[in-house]
């Protein structure tokens, strides 16, 4: 094999892999946002339960006043 021949060989082999990590990045990157979207729900269903929880102890409070 040629000097020439193996640096197209070692050429080939670069753009395969840089093709197989901009598929990996456009995965992670997808993953990514939905990670993100996943978090945003749930922080609020978590905000939710927490003025639930509050008016629950907020009401029983008021219970034991009287």
């Amino acid at each position: 094999m040629s000097g020439f021949e193996k640096l197209e060989e070692n050429l080939d082999s670069l753009i395969a892999l840089c093709h197989q990590l901009k598929r990996e990045n456009q995965a992670l990157r997808a993953r990514e946002s939905s990670l993100a979207s996943e978090r945003g729900k749930l922080l609020e269903q978590n905000e939710m339960a927490r003025q639930k929880i509050e008016t629950m102890i907020n009401r029983l409070k008021s219970l034991n006043v009287d």
